[in-house]
């Protein structure tokens, strides 16, 4: 073949340098753009097999070498798949197939952020000259006759082609490394780059390191493969020892047998599994195979509580796996990973257009053919298909949570603290989820038990609410209507050692209330009254219910009394008080805040505005004393004496301190005035 100059046709001279910033954030892929080349070639030669237009040599083996000369600073990508005639090399190498490179780059110049391009525009091949200031390839077709061909390109518009020697069907890609790219001439960056795009390719892909001085391993000689370059042969004699027997007579025995071992080349590095555990059917797999896959992928040693495994071919194809991770406590940082694969080549992490939002705390790998394999963010918003997969996935998580609550409940529960923010934040993302959730989604009461919503509105009801349910319904409108007027309140605890004196007075009472502690539940309970509209949710300590209080005596004339004793001690005109004869004799005085307040409060936090409490947006905290008590009627009797303005101030913080923590003064304040009462009763 003579030797052809030529110029590649694209109509802009600055092609290569644009590649070179457009990619640069991520400029590791052009790894993943070679090996998934090799991988494209290497199926179209057995597909031709398996079509009987070409035999495969007897015992092929399918693989893709990747070769680190730190030396020469060269990258090399070898395949032993369909190869290229010249014709080839000419129309998918030098012709770059796209409709006209100036629509092309005035279309994408302002949008080097925004989408990858390698691959969009077939050029996933020139992804070297992000790294590389010359490029060869060496490559052998199928054909029968083929020659070999030699193509050079320094990274300007022309190429120089001819004759090649290589002899193996196939191609070899060689990559000069540019000055600043020397990092990928390190065998241990390639590996992590490996590792990060192609631990799961169809074939395997072998890592070596091409050095003067070749780094070697011993093997036992009866391993010794046929590729393997030998440097020593090295025998190693038996070894014995004079010991005693049971008789007490020494007698030579042979402590190591002989060895022959060989000292080799260090034989390429296997970097990827080219069966992931996804692309098995489920009933293939073992549970120890799913847990081994997570730590490896996921390098979470922390068991995973269980997973969905996908698989489906009709109407789209899609397979994978997804992890509900274990949380150890409401601090842990709730994050996850969900990989996205294109027929085992990895795409990106956590693409929300794919994955529902709310998966996105998940650990997970998708596999999915049909997307591609360079995802332009703003094409996929608007991909019909692609919010088909985000339903998709979004069902089969609802069904098999739903499933499990119903034929085993008891692992759910089990499962449920470390689940259900997962869960919850699904609903308030997703109606449809919501919809098919809402049922499942577990309550956990003061006692420890797991409770439905439908559960805790009945333990909620008054005794009279539940016989007038319990009537046939004559008329089924004034059934509506009257329920819309009467919700069903349930009351619920955030911090059970905080609020233990409202939940001791509540058990005193037969009355019940669910803990809600994690930081999703203020939100989650706002949702559920929106979809419920019989329901409505009230923390424990937001006001005090009848339940809790006697009926009768006339405190008209004590609440003056007090409100202005504690108003004047506490030097707070404010201050909203009110005296009730309470059931629980042993409580003294107890804070409350409207439940409106309160989540107005925690909406302030999550928007960054923690310093400002209720009293900022009108609400206001009530100072709740108990009448019958006698530390409350000892302030009422004495109100002009000395110690009445420290025990108002002393009851104020202890009833405080049961509703939420003191700052750093009030509480330095409240350990000295407890020091000094404790020194008054000493005299």
């Amino acid at each position: 073949m003579e030797m052809k100059h030529g110029n590649l046709s694209i109509n802009s001279d600055n092609i290569f340098p644009i590649i070179k910033k457009w990619m640069y954030s991520d400029h590791d892929i052009f790894v993943r753009e070679l090996i998934s080349n090799a991988c494209d070639a290497i199926t179209k030669l057995k597909k031709l097999d398996g079509a009987g237009e070409y035999t495969l040599p007897e015992g092929y083996k399918p693989r893709i070498d990747v070769i680190v000369d730190d030396k020469e600073k060269t990258l090399k990508f070898i395949d032993n798949g369909i190869g290229m005639t010249a014709d080839e090399v000419e129309e998918y190498i030098t012709q770059i197939a796209f409709s006209g490179a100036t629509e092309f780059l005035e279309k994408y110049k302002d949008k080097t952020d925004q989408d990858q391009i390698i691959g969009h525009f077939g050029l996933g091949f020139y992804s070297a000259f992000m790294v590389a200031d010359q490029v060869n390839i060496d490559t052998l077709s199928f054909q029968e006759g083929a020659k070999p061909v030699h193509w050079e390109c320094d990274g300007s518009t022309e190429y120089d082609m001819g004759e090649g020697d290589r002899t193996q069907t196939g191609t070899e890609i060689t990559l000069y490394l540019n000055e600043d790219c020397y990092e990928f001439s390190n065998v241990y960056r390639v590996r992590e780059v490996l590792e990060k795009y192609c631990s799961f390719m169809p074939v395997e892909i072998y890592l070596s390191r091409h050095a003067e001085e070749p780094e070697t391993e011993i093997i036992d000689e009866k391993d010794l493969r046929e590729d393997d370059q030998v440097i020593e042969r090295i025998h190693t004699d038996a070894k014995t020892e004079e010991k005693e027997n049971d008789k007490g007579e020494k007698e030579t025995v042979e402590v190591s047998p002989a060895r022959d071992e060989v000292k080799i080349r260090k034989r390429p590095e296997l970097v990827n599994d080219i069966h992931p555990l996804w692309a098995k059917h489920p009933n293939e797999c073992t549970e120890e195979e799913y847990k081994e896959f997570y730590r490896k992928v996921f390098l979470d040693y922390k068991e995973p509580l269980f997973w969905i495994h996908l698989n489906m071919d009709y109407p789209f194809n899609l397979k994978g796996i997804l992890y509900f991770p274990r949380i150890n406590t409401e601090y842990d940082s709730i994050e996850g990973t969900i990989k996205l694969y294109n027929n085992q080549v990895f795409i990106a992490d956590n693409i929300k257009e794919v994955i529902p939002e709310y998966l996105m705390l998940l650990k997970g790998v998708i596999d999915c053919p049909d997307l591609p394999l360079n995802v332009s963010r703003s094409a996929l918003q608007n991909d019909g298909f692609v919010k088909k997969i985000s339903d998709y996935i979004s069902k089969k998580v609802a069904d098999k949570l739903s499933g499990m609550c119903k034929t085993d409940r008891e692992n759910y529960e089990k499962y449920w603290d470390d689940i259900n923010p997962f869960i919850k934040f699904g609903c308030i993302k997703d109606a449809k989820f919501s919809e098919k959730m809402m049922d499942y989604v577990l309550y956990k009461n003061i006692d420890d038990k797991y409770l439905t919503l439908e559960d805790c509105v009945k333990e909620n009801q008054k005794p009279e609410e539940k016989a007038e349910e319990e009537k046939p319904a004559e008329d089924a409108q004034e059934k509506k209507e009257e329920s819309e007027k009467e919700k069903v309140t349930i009351y619920y605890v955030t911090d059970p050692v905080q609020q233990s004196q409202y939940i001791n007075m509540f058990r005193s009472q037969k009355m019940d209330a669910v803990i809600l502690r994690h930081n999703i539940d203020t939100a989650f309970i706002t949702h559920v009254e929106r979809v419920k509209e019989n329901v409505k949710f009230q923390r424990i300590d937001a006001d005090l219910t009848e339940d809790l209080k006697e009926d009768g005596a006339d405190l008209e004339e004590e609440k003056k009394a007090l409100e202005s004793l504690f108003r004047k001690a506490l030097n707070n005109e404010k201050l909203e008080v009110r005296v009730e004869n309470l059931k629980d004799e042993k409580v003294s005085a107890m804070v409350t805040l409207s439940e409106e307040s309160r989540r107005m409060e925690e909406m302030m936090k999550m928007y960054g505005m923690g310093g400002m409490d209720a009293s900022a947006f009108g609400g206001q905290q009530t100072l709740v004393l108990n009448a019958k008590h006698p530390l409350v009627q000892y302030i009422y009797s004495h109100q002009d004496g000395e110690k009445v303005t420290m025990f108002c101030k002393q009851l104020y913080d202890l009833a405080m301190i049961s509703h939420k923590p003191l700052s750093p003064e009030e509480m330095t304040a409240f350990i000295a005035r407890s020091n000094e009462i404790m020194m008054e009763l000493t005299k």
